[in-house]
This record gives C-alpha cells, sequence and structure tokens, in this order.
C-alpha cells in the first residue's frame, strides 16, 4: 500500500488512543520512522523466536503499516509549518487543478446518471454554491456520492482512480486554505493527528524491541537490533561532549 492507503487504514485506531496516552516525538520524526523500518526487517528473521515469547505475529506485520501512516501524517504537518503567505502561492498553483478534476467530475456524473432523476438533483445540490470552500467541499461530496454508484460510473469507463484523488485533493486542500486564510487552529489539529499516528507507530516498534531484548538478552548479534539506536547515539554524544568539558 502506498504511505497515505496506510494512514487512512490506520486512522481509526490511532484516533482512538486515549489522550493521555498520546506522546508528541521525543526524537526527529523521520529518525524514528527509519528505525522501525530497519526494525521490521530486522524482526522478521526473528519472527519465530519472538511469536514464541508470545509476540502477535500482527504486531510485526503492521509495524511497516504503522510507520506508513506516521509518514504521511508528518508530511501534513510540515506541509503546515508554511507562512500564510507560503500557503497562499501553494493554493495558486494547485486551485487550477482542482476546479478542473471539480469540472471533470460533474461532466461525467451528469452522463452518467442521465436517466436518473434523483441523482441528477445531487449532482445539482452538490454544485449549488461558489468560492474555493465550497469546491473543496463539492469534491468531498462528489467522492461520496460517486463511491455509492460506482456501477453506474463504470458503464461509462469513468477512471475510478479519479475520486481517490479527489479525496485526497479535498482532505489536503481544505488544510492549505485554511493556513492560507491565517486560520492557525488547523495547525494544531494537524498536529495532533501526527502526534497520535507517532505514537500509534511507536507502541508496535516498543512492543517488538522489549520482547527482542527479553528473547536475546544473551546473543548479542542479533540484540543489537532491538536497541533504541537514534537515542544511545545522542545519549553518547551528549556523555562524550560532557566528558570533553570537564576535561578542559
Amino acid at each position: 500500500m502506498s504511505d497515505r492507503q496506510d494512514y487512512d487504514a490506520c486512522f481509526d485506531a490511532f484516533m482512538a488512543i486515549p489522550a493521555e496516552e498520546v506522546k508528541a516525538p521525543d526524537m526527529p520524526v523521520n529518525a524514528a520512522i527509519q528505525e522501525n523500518e530497519n526494525l521490521y526487517l530486522w524482526s522478521l528473521d526473528d519472527k519465530a523466536e519472538l511469536m514464541g515469547a508470545g509476540l502477535p505475529e500482527t504486531t510485526i506485520d503492521d509495524l511497516t503499516v504503522r510507520n506508513g501512516a506516521c509518514r504521511t501524517a508528518e508530511a501534513m504537518w510540515k506541509r503546515e509549518q508554511h507562512t500564510p503567505q507560503d500557503a497562499q502561492k501553494e493554493w495558486e498553483e494547485r486551485a487550477p487543478a482542482a476546479y478542473e478534476l471539480h469540472g471533470r467530475l460533474l461532466h461525467d456524473f451528469r452522463y452518467a446518471f442521465r436517466n436518473d432523476e434523483r441523482l441528477l438533483k445531487k449532482v445539482s445540490d452538490i454544485t449549488d454554491g461558489t468560492g474555493d470552500a465550497d469546491m473543496i467541499q463539492d469534491l468531498s461530496n462528489l467522492v461520496a456520492l460517486g463511491e455509492q454508484n460506482s456501477r453506474l460510473l463504470a458503464q461509462i469507463n469513468f477512471d475510478a482512480a479519479l475520486l481517490a484523488t479527489a479525496a485526497t485533493e479535498a482532505d489536503e486542500l481544505a488544510i492549505l486554505l485554511a493556513q492560507a486564510n491565517g486560520e492557525k487552529e488547523i495547525d494544531s489539529q494537524v498536529k495532533i493527528t501526527r502526534d497520535r499516528a507517532y505514537t500509534y507507530m511507536q507502541q508496535a516498534a516498543n512492543e517488538i524491541k522489549n520482547c527482542g531484548r527479553y528473547v536475546f538478552w544473551k546473543n548479542e548479534d542479533r540484540l543489537k537490533g532491538y536497541r533504541n539506536i537514534y537515542r544511545n547515539k545522542t545519549y553518547n554524544r551528549s556523555k562524550s561532549d560532557n566528558n570533553t568539558e570537564q576535561g578542559e
């Protein structure tokens, strides 16, 4: 699956984490994701031993999916670091394609639903409005309508991938437009979502690491793959710097 599909697959799970259990990243998120990708590959070789110690197979298999979900959430958060001016510039670059997609969906839907007055009325209702925010909402509504009537769309050889594109565009452009309009509260929500995705990812990684340390506590060749690489490097660097300062 793509990172975006991983995000969608994990969304309900990480949004269900109790607020008091959500933790902000204590290391660079990209470093954590890379460390967990390495952990996933490392743990595959030890799957039998880890499962023998009670670790569910799904915890290992799901780690790479959670990594992808976190990567998408982090990208969404990074994108929100735009100033309103930056966001406005990006909006101006992306909006024409979004409007073109909006028009394409309307064109296809009206033809596909030409013999169904009820569906044509729904299409008409969706387009009852003007402006950028309305266009974004239209995309979301058209996606829902299209998914509900995929059979009729298939009869005209409609490209179903356009619905996935429209869904992504609606999500991303809603945030971008809010940023361009100076609505800072959107940043907070995106950060909370990123923190939830990070927490969900690390929950699986920590389970695997803890089990690996338990199983291979006397096998250094395998144990090294279950250590916190980034934190250990940071600690050792800090310790070295302190020793240098004390020796001066």
